[in-house]
C-alpha cells in the first residue's frame, strides 16, 4: 500500500546502520577545509594534513547573565565566514526539528546575540545569513523576517501568514511527500527573497484526539488532503527587502490543481526557475520566472505514463546544480528507461551525460574545469552502491572510483572543488566506517585511519547474511537476503520470519549492516532458532531501470504482494523451511504488505504483525497515493482492490495489529475501520493501541521497550522458534 517515505524515522531505526548517516562535516568553499562539531564547540580541519583547530569554543557560546554554554543543534558560516549561525533550543515540527532559536556569534568581535528577540520561543525557523553577511532572513509563525545584524532591526516580509496560510515553509503533506521544509531563498545580490506561499485554507482538518494529556480530551487538527482532494494551493512571490512588496510569478495552471516542489535563484539575481508537477504527477514542467513582471516561460517538459520523480539531489528540495555561470544545469531524467543525468540549457535544448543501461543513484559532485562529474551506481549488483566518474561532456563511459576490495554500500560527501571527499562504507560483514580521502585517486589521507585498516580491526559478524536471486513462477527474479540460525542443521526444520516494505518509499534489501538485523526483536533472532527474510519484488526503488520500479503504478497491494508471496513460495521448497511456521511483519507500507499478504495468500503466511498500516488506501495523503495509484475518481477500483481492508474477511491465521492513536501520517482510522470489517466477520485477532503516539511509536516512557516485548512474545507464542 502507500506509506510515505516509509516512514523515514523507522527506516533510520529498523533499516539503516546507525551512523552512517550521522552527522556530518560542513565543507569551506575552497574545498580545502572542513569544519565539525564538536560538543559545545566548532573545529575546522584542514586538508590534505587534517590539522585541526578549534575556531568556536564553549566560552563564546555562553549568552550574557548565564553560565552555560548553549547546545549546538546545527550551525552556518556566513559566506565570508566572519560569523557564525547558532541553532539551538530546538522543536520537533511533524517529521523534523526544524523550529528553534538562533544566534548569531560574530567570530571578530565576540559579540553573541539572538536573533529575533521579539519571537516567541523556539519559533524560528530556516534562518540563513544573506551572501553579502549583513543580515539574517527566518520563518516565524508563517511569515518571513529579515534582522540587520548591524541594527538589530527587525522586518517583516509578510504579514498575512495564518495557521494556514503558510509563507516560507509548508504544509503537512508538502513537507512528507515532497521533502519541501526550507521555503524560501536569498537572492545571490542579497536584495530579494523568493518564497513559496501556500494556502491551505480549503484542506479540511483531520481531527486527532488527545486524551492522555488533560482530564477533557483536546483536539489536534491536521491540515491533511485525504487522495481524491485537490492539493493545497501553492504559489511563489519574490519580496523586494528594502520595500517589503512581494511580486507574485504568473505560473500557468490552476493554482489547485499543480504542485512546485522545487524552486530557486536560476543562477542570478533577475529571475527564478521552478518546477511544476499536475496533480496526477506524470508531467514535469521547468520555468523560468522573470521576478519584475512575474512573467514564467516553459523551457523544458517530460512526462511519464506513470509518474515523474522530484528532481532533488539526495531527497532534499533545496539546490540547482547549475554550469556555465548559470546558463545549463544539470537534470536526472528515466526517459530513455534508466535514471541518467543530462545537461540542460535554459533554451531547453540537453544533452545526455551517463551512457549505458545503468542507473545513476545518486548525483554527488562536478569540476567544469577538469571535465568530471561523480555520481553513485551498482550497474552489477542492485544491493549495493559505489563512486562512480564520467566526464561532463558525454563522451567519456562510467568508470568505478570505489575501491575493488570493499564491495558493499559507498557514500560520499565530496568537497567543493572536487579534491576532497568524506567517504563511508559498510556492507553485510563490515560495520559503517569512515575515512577522508583525495580525489580522483581515492587515496586515503591518513592510511593509519583508512577504511581498510578498521576493518581489519573489526570482529566477524556473528549472524551471517546471504544474498540471494529468487525466480518466481512469474518469471520474475528478485533481490533478498537470509539470515540462518547460528546452530543450522539443514536436516531440521524451521520457522521463518520475513520482514517486508515493497513500496516506491523504500527498498530493504541492501548490502548494510544493517541487512539481517531487527530492531524489533527482543534478543537475537538467530540465535533463537528463526530464518530471518527480505524481499525487494517490484515497484522498491531499486536501480533495476524504470520499468521495475513503476511496475506497481495503479496496482500497489497487487503486483507487490503477489512478487513477495511468489518469492516466498519458492524459498518454501527448501525442505530445512517449516511450512507451518511462516510469519511476516512490518511496518508502515510495511504493515499494510504484511496485512495483504496475510489476508490474499493465508495458504503461505500464519503470523503477521503489522504496525501502522493504511488498511484503506482511500484514507491516506492524495500526493503519496494520487503519484503511485493515479486519482480515485477516476480507477478506484485500483485503491479498493489494494487495500487490506478489501480482503480482511479471508485471515485464517494470527494477526497482531499495532497503531499510534496519535498519528498524524497514517492516522488512526485506519486501525479502527480494519478492526470493524474483522470483527463483522468474525475474525479473532490482536490489537495493541498506543496513546498519542505518532507513526513512530517512540514517545512516552518505555514505550519502545514494550512494543519490542509485544512483539517478541507475540512471534515466539505463534511462530515458536528452533529446529525440529
Amino acid at each position: 500500500m502507500n506509506k510515505k517515505h516509509f516512514t523515514k524515522l523507522l527506516l533510520i531505526l529498523i533499516l539503516i546502520p546507525a551512523g552512517l548517516f550521522a552527522q556530518g562535516i560542513n565543507w569551506d568553499t575552497d574545498g580545502t577545509s572542513y569544519t565539525l562539531l564538536e560538543g559545545s564547540q566548532i573545529s575546522r580541519v584542514s586538508l590534505p594534513s587534517l590539522q585541526k583547530t578549534t575556531i568556536v569554543t564553549a566560552d563564546l557560546l555562553i549568552p550574557k547573565g548565564q553560565t552555560q554554554a548553549l547546545p549546538i543543534r546545527s550551525y552556518t558560516f556566513s559566506e565570508d565566514a566572519k560569523k557564525v549561525l547558532i541553532y539551538t533550543n530546538s522543536k520537533r515540527v511533524w517529521r523534523q526539528d526544524t523550529r528553534g532559536d538562533y544566534w548569531v556569534l560574530n567570530l571578530a568581535t565576540k559579540e553573541f546575540k539572538q536573533l529575533g528577540k521579539t519571537m516567541p520561543e523556539s519559533s524560528l525557523m530556516f534562518a540563513k545569513f544573506s551572501p553579502d553577511g549583513s543580515k539574517v532572513a527566518y520563518v516565524s509563525k508563517h511569515n518571513i523576517y529579515v534582522e540587520d545584524l548591524a541594527t538589530n532591526k527587525i522586518k517583516a516580509l509578510t504579514k498575512d501568514g495564518t495557521t494556514k496560510l503558510i509563507n516560507g515553509t509548508f504544509d503537512w503533506v508538502y513537507e512528507e511527500e515532497f521533502d519541501c521544509r526550507d521555503g524560501f531563498r536569498w537572492s545571490p545580490d542579497s536584495k530579494s527573497v523568493a518564497y513559496w506561499q501556500i494556502d491551505a485554507n480549503t484542506i479540511r482538518d483531520y481531527f486527532m484526539l488527545n486524551t492522555t494529556d488533560s482530564t477533557y480530551s483536546q483536539i489536534i487538527p491536521v491540515e491533511y488532503p485525504k487522495v481524491g482532494e485537490k492539493p493545497s494551493a501553492c504559489k511563489v512571490g519574490v519580496v523586494d527587502i528594502a520595500t517589503a512588496k512581494t511580486t507574485w510569478m504568473k505560473v500557468p495552471g490552476e493554482s489547485t490543481n499543480n504542485y512546485i516542489p522545487k524552486m530557486e535563484w536560476a543562477g542570478n539575481s533577475s529571475e527564478i526557475i521552478i518546477q511544476q508537477l499536475p496533480r496526477k504527477q506524470n508531467e514535469t514542467k521547468l520555468m523560468l520566472c522573470n521576478i519584475k513582471t512575474g512573467e514564467a516561460k516553459t523551457f523544458y517538459s517530460e512526462s511519464d505514463k506513470a509518474w515523474v520523480n522530484v528532481n532533488n539531489r539526495g531527497g532534499e528540495s533545496v539546490g540547482w546544480d547549475w554550469l556555465k555561470n548559470g546558463k545549463d544545469f544539470i537534470w536526472q531524467s528515466e526517459k530513455d528507461g534508466w535514471n541518467h543525468l543530462y545537461i540542460v540549457g535554459k533554451d531547453g535544448k540537453e544533452k545526455l551525460i551517463t551512457v549505458g543501461d545503468y542507473d545513476v543513484i545518486n548525483l554527488l559532485a562536478f569540476d567544469e574545469t577538469a571535465n568530471v562529474i561523480y555520481f553513485t551506481a551498482s550497474p552489477e549488483n542492485a544491493t549495493q552502491q559505489y563512486l562512480y566518474k564520467t566526464t561532463l561532456d558525454g563522451k567519456g563511459k562510467a568508470e568505478r572510483v570505489s575501491p575493488l576490495n570493499q564491495a558493499g554500500t559507498h557514500s560520499y560527501n565530496i568537497s567543493p572543488t572536487g579534491k576532497f571527499a568524506q567517504h563511508r562504507f559498510t556492507s553485510s560483514t563490515v560495520s559503517p566506517v569512515s575515512e577522508m580521502i583525495s580525489l580522483p585517486e581515492h587515496k586515503p589521507l591518513n592510511e593509519a585511519e583508512s577504511i581498510d585498516a578498521k576493518i581489519a580491526k573489526q570482529k566477524p559478524r556473528k549472524n551471517k547474511v546471504e544474498f540471494l536471486k529468487i525466480k518466481t513462477e512469474d518469471n520474475i527474479t528478485v533481490d533478498a537476503w537470509m539470515v540462518k540460525p547460528y546452530d543450522f542443521d539443514s536436516t531440521k526444520k524451521y520457522p521463518i520470519v520475513f520482514m517486508v516494505y515493497t513500496e516506491p518509499a523504500s527498498a530493504t534489501v541492501k548490502d548494510t549492516y544493517s541487512a539481517g538485523s531487527n530492531g524489533l526483536y527482543s534478543g537475537d533472532m538467530a540465535k533463537d532458532g528463526y530464518i530471518y527474510v527480505s524481499i525487494d519484488g517490484r515497484g522498491t526503488p531499486s536501480p533495476k531501470g524504470r520499468e521495475w520500479r513503476k511496475a506497481i503504478y495503479r496496482k500497489i497491494g497487487q503486483i507487490n504482494i503477489r512478487d513477495q508471496a511468489m518469492a516466498a513460495k519458492e524459498l518454501l521448497k527448501n525442505k530445512y523451511i517449516d511450512p507451518t511456521r511462516v510469519a511476516v511483519h512490518g511496518w508502515s507500507g510495511g504493515g499494510s504488505t504484511t496485512l495483504n499478504l496475510l489476508f490474499q495468500y493465508p495458504e503461505i503466511y500464519q503470523t503477521g504483525i503489522a504496525v501502522a498500516a493504511v488498511a484503506n488506501q482511500l484514507s491516506y495523503d492524495n500526493i503519496y497515493q494520487e503519484r503511485y495509484m493515479g486519482i480515485p475518481q477516476e480507477n478506484r477500483e485500483d485503491f479498493v482492490n489494494g487495500s487490506p481492508i478489501t480482503h480482511a474477511k479471508n485471515l485464517k491465521g494470527n494477526l497482531l495489529y499495532i497503531h499510534g492513536t496519535g498519528d498524524d501520517n497514517v492516522h488512526y482510522q485506519n486501525a479502527e475501520q480494519l478492526v470493524n470489517e474483522l470483527i463483522k466477520y468474525n475474525k479473532q485477532f490482536q490489537f495493541m493501541a498506543y496513546p498519542n503516539r505518532s507513526h513512530g511509536i517512540y514517545e512516552g516512557e518505555g514505550t519502545r521497550a514494550h512494543l519490542n516485548t509485544l512483539f517478541t512474545n507475540y512471534l515466539k507464542q505463534y511462530c515458536p522458534p528452533g529446529g525440529r
